[in-house]
């Protein structure tokens, strides 16, 4: 038994080891859990995380504030981001960046460029020759690429949601708008890779506004079709959405909620930055005229001037959605000169006519994409800040005939709570109740390729083909195969947008260049020479448009298949092994579909729908001549290549197919017969021939053709320099706080020298030599201070406090004596009373030993002549002098005392009644008064019919027991409850030994 008692303690610290490794893991593991959003609108963002323990929560600015402005300062020396940035951009506009998201992706050409530059004209644009993009140019020295300042803005928005979450944070889903094109969407997640973040997914922002809407109403979608229309105007463009939410099967969840996005529509250019912009030039036409006759220059050739202005027109069209009228005014907006002016929402409205026409249009656009009309849609529900403006709403309700439109969603924060809800879906972190979300391609995207075709003998031309890869509104994340046949060399192809009839010249011309890639295949003449004996299954091309919205190209392959003939008694036992295998894996059940509902992976030839909805006759003679299937796909139309690819997209559209057959009629080979039986086979036949197919990876070599990325050497210098500017602020901010810190320092100490309890406890000598040195310190932060170092400024901090070091302690010490000594006091009263009260318990009663006892008299003793003398003694020093009775010191004797009472009030606390003999009478009987506790444990009586080895109960405290007459009554100790009361006694109590019946 001791043996085991003492393994089991060699254990525990182990085990308490392992555990407290098992935490630490856990907790480190947590730290990184945290997920967030980012919904990155063209005036400002919100963001918002997830943590464990935390639902959805909207991040709080340094100001405290749930959005903040999309701006950055980029000085020589400093970098300002949000409101800091706002406020600067009034002081210095050519060094405050905002709105530059609209400069995304495009070229120096594009018609947009030139409209921020109009809207912007204090910005200094550059051109960058080798992506033929445009730079803010700050100075000489700083010049930065949008994606560069996008990354900046990122890495702020990481470092508001990590103060806020008290984590690290690396994933993140990042709103984009619904319109960004393919450079696009890759110039932001560029930034990001510049910013350390990992995307999650790129979601579109109306995608995440209706997934933030179907989750909060869970509950109402059910299997009947809702369709919501969502019309979003923001600050720098409108986007109208139609979803249809209902509730579908899913393999791996049951019935679940789903939203499909069936139509979009939107204006690039409508918003509230425009109407502003129009505010803004109508309020600098009033000041001109003010100061006609005075013969100054036009307010609009000032940048400062017209920045006051335009923050001006952004408060009046605030204001003037809830007020007919409101009076701008701005003091020293030019030459010191106030301008004020009244303006109505009469005059607001005139000024936006034109922009107010355009509000009916992108709802236009998004019933065409979708194929529907007004009266299939349930719900108009507006978003965005744009949408408060009365005429907007007065407009859309028009066109929309509706009663009413729908207010009942968070118009700023819906986005950001969307997103990042699929955040935390995305996360391997957390388990969320699933949304299957199926988005739409907006721009279509097809493959077009150019070969010689012989149409008559001996004449031969080139025919341009072109197929369909993404259809526009088709449903995304998905991957496509196609093949391309009758191409026995190396040969190219072109990836481009297909038919964008729905955009206008203008926004052609916005939209940039059409051709996205040029794909040049390297190695396939060399494929077919190693297998020359081989046929051909096609160049079969793997292409995948992701949750991100983002077109890739994984592989090509050039796929060639044969007929081997094997006899049974050839095949060897691994070949065997390996065909049971492969027939096992080969007919399982179809595997498991994404939560979001995205088709599986289908080839190109096996859905003509893609094809023939917008080319019909070239897509019948693309399939005719370029995809020309083998005899065994003629046979079987609707079955795909059966051995043709290996790679997860065939396999999954082979499964597809294959994995819900019915079951095979009874007779056919290798089935039961009647009655369950196998039939008895007549004879055996030879094994059939089966196929051998050899896959030969293709060299590819892609050519951007609209926007290049950014080459890997140059993205790692944009990572590099934002990183030196990220080191740069925080390393200015923490000299900011060191100095902070030490003018705070020099002025709290100067006014405490004034104060009565710091003269008290100093000389007058002392005090001088104080206030000389903090004077001097305070004229070197003046002069100096501005270039000194952190590490200086550090320096004489501790100079400073190291001289008051002393002073500070006497004052804090005589500020501490009155509450410690009464504690101390009290303390020492009660324990005194207590011990009274232990020594007048009964002998029989007594549980205490008198070795307890005497110990708590002697620390109590102690305690009372050391605090007599030190107080004594302290009287006798001078104020100025170090002080002997200290708090310390007072408290160490305070938890000594403690600790002795508390282990007697313990043991009290556990302790059980002493058990006390009776006689044959039934009455206890009572020790002789002259009878020591010695004489009574020796003289035991072991109870009748009992051995006499057993040993008796001992009192608590004592080894040894009294005796009780043999006829006594049983006495139960070991009921229930008495395991737990000895387990809960004082480590220093000695422990019964249980005993059923004396």
């Amino acid at each position: 038994m001791a043996a085991t008692v003492k393994r089991q303690r060699l254990r525990r610290p182990a085990c308490w080891a392992l555990l407290l490794v098992l935490l630490a893991d856990l907790l480190a593991l947590s730290d990184t859990l945290t997920v967030m959003s980012v919904d990155l609108g063209s005036e400002s963002m919100k963001v918002a995380i997830v943590k464990p323990g935390v639902p959805m929560e909207i991040v709080l600015n340094k100001e405290s504030r749930r959005k903040t402005p999309v701006m950055v300062t980029l000085k020589e020396n400093e970098r300002l981001f949000g409101d800091s940035a706002a406020g600067m951009a009034i002081k210095n506009p050519k060094a405050t960046l905002r709105y530059f998201q609209h400069l995304l992706g495009k070229q120096a050409d594009n018609p947009h460029v030139a409209l921020y530059q109009a809207r912007f004209p204090e910005h200094e644009l550059s051109f960058d020759p080798q992506r033929q993009t445009v730079r803010f140019q700050i100075s000489p020295q700083l010049q930065f690429s949008p994606e560069e300042v996008l990354g900046m803005i990122l890495n702020y928005s990481r470092s508001l949601a990590e103060d806020f979450a008290e984590q690290p944070i690396k994933d993140a889903v990042i709103t984009v708008p619904a319109f960004f094109n393919q450079a696009e969407r890759r110039a932001v997640l560029q930034a990001a890779r510049m910013a350390g973040l990992k995307v999650l997914q790129l979601i579109n922002d109306n995608t995440a506004t209706a997934l933030s809407y179907g989750v909060f109403r869970r509950k109402d979608i059910n299997a009947t079709a809702q369709n919501i229309m969502f019309y979003d105007m923001g600050s720098g463009s409108t986007v109208c959405t139609i979803v249809t939410y209902q509730t579908v099967k899913t393999k791996e969840a049951g019935m679940q909620p789903q939203l499909q996005i069936r139509g979009v529509g939107f204006d690039r250019t409508l918003g509230g930055l425009e109407m502003e912009l129009r505010l803004r030039e109508h309020l600098a036409g009033l000041f001109n005229e003010q100061r006609k006759g005075q013969g100054a220059k036009d307010v609009r050739e000032n940048p400062r001037a017209m920045a006051k202005l335009l923050r001006e027109a952004n408060r009046l069209k605030t204001v003037l959605s809830a007020n007919a009228d409101h009076m701008a005014q701005i003091e020293g907006l030019m030459d010191d000169v106030d301008f004020k002016a009244k303006v109505t929402r009469t005059e607001f409205e005139e000024l936006c006519t034109d922009l107010f026409e355009r509000v009916p249009g992108p709802v236009q656009q998004a019933l065409q994409s979708a194929e529907m009309n007004l009266d299939e849609i349930e719900q108009v529900i507006l978003v965005g800040g744009a949408t408060r403006v009365p005429k907007v709403q007065e407009v859309l309700l028009k066109a929309v005939g509706k009663e009413e439109l729908g207010k009942n969603i968070n118009a700023d924060e819906a986005a950001a709570m969307g997103a990042v809800y699929q955040a935390a879906a995305l996360s391997k972190a957390f388990k969320v109740k699933p949304f299957v979300i199926r988005d739409a391609v907006v721009y279509p995207i097809l493959v077009e390729f150019t070969r010689e075709v012989e149409e008559e003998p001996g004449v031969r031309s080139l025919k341009h083909n072109k197929r369909v890869l993404f259809s526009r509104m088709g449903p995304y994340p998905q991957r496509k195969v196609i093949t391309f046949n009758r191409y026995s060399h190396d040969f190219n192809f072109h990836i481009n947008y297909g038919d964008l009839g729905f955009l206008g010249p203008e926004e052609l011309r916005v939209f940039g260049s059409q051709n996205l890639t040029t794909v040049k295949l390297k190695g396939v003449g060399e494929s077919f020479k190693k297998y020359p004996d081989y046929e051909s299954k096609g160049i079969k091309a793997h292409f995948n448009l992701d949750e991100s919205g983002v077109l890739s190209l994984d592989r090509v392959e050039s796929v060639f298949e044969t007929v081997v003939e094997d006899s049974p008694e050839e095949e060897s036992t691994l070949t065997k092994l390996g065909n049971t295998i492969s027939s096992l894996f080969g007919g399982g059940a179809t595997p498991d579909t994404k939560e979001n509902g995205t088709d599986t992976v289908q080839e190109e030839e096996e859905s003509p729908a893609d094809g023939g909805k917008d080319e019909p006759g070239e897509q019948a003679e693309l399939k005719g001549e370029a995809e020309a299937p083998s005899a065994d796909e003629t046979t079987q139309p609707p079955a795909p290549e059966p051995e043709a690819d290996t790679g997860p997209e065939a396999t999954k559209a082979t499964d597809k197919e294959t994995g819900d057959k019915p079951e095979a009629l009874p007779g056919e080979k290798g089935e039961a017969g009647p009655g369950g039986t196998p039939a008895a086979p007549e004879e055996k036949k030879p094994k059939p021939a089966r196929k051998q197919k050899m896959v030969e990876e293709i060299g590819v070599e892609l050519v951007v053709l609209d926007v290049p990325d950014l080459p890997e050497a140059e993205l790692a210098r944009s990572v590099q320099k934002l990183e030196d500017l990220t080191s740069r602020d925080l390393e200015k901010q923490e000299r900011e706080k060191a100095a902070n810190s030490l003018e705070a320092f020099i002025f709290e100490t100067q006014d405490k020298l004034d104060q009565a309890e710091y003269q008290e406890v100093s000389t007058e000598e002392q005090r001088e030599d104080i206030s000389g040195k903090l004077k001097a310190a305070s004229t070197w932060l003046e002069d100096e201070g501005f270039e000194a170092t952190t590490m200086k400024l550090k320096e004489k901090l501790a100079e400073l406090k190291k001289l008051c070091q002393g002073l500070f302690f006497r004052v804090e010490e005589r500020r501490k004596w009155p509450e410690r000594l009464s504690a101390l006091d009290n303390l020492l009263n009660h324990s005194s009373m207590f011990l009274k009260g232990a020594r007048l318990i009964p002998e029989m009663d007594q549980i205490f030993t008198e070795v307890e006892m005497t110990t708590l008299e002697k620390v109590i003793n102690e305690t009372w002549a050391w605090k007599n003398a030190t107080v004594a003694e302290q009287a006798k020093l001078p104020a100025t002098d170090k002080p002997v009775l200290l708090s310390k010191d007072i408290e160490a004797k305070m938890m000594a005392l403690d600790r002795e009472v508390q282990y007697l009030l313990n043991k009290a606390k556990f302790a059980k009644p002493r058990p006390r003999p009776k006689d044959k009478n039934g009455t206890r009987a009572e020790p002789p008064l002259n009878s020591s506790d010695s004489e009574q444990g020796e003289k035991v009586i072991p109870p009748a019919g009992q051995a006499e080895d057993v040993k008796p109960i001992p009192e608590p405290g004592k080894t040894e027991t009294q005796s009780e007459p043999a006829d006594s009554e049983p006495l139960e100790l070991g009921g229930p409850g008495a395991a737990e009361s000895e387990q809960e006694q004082p480590a220093r109590q000695k422990q019964p030994v249980k005993n059923d019946e004396l």
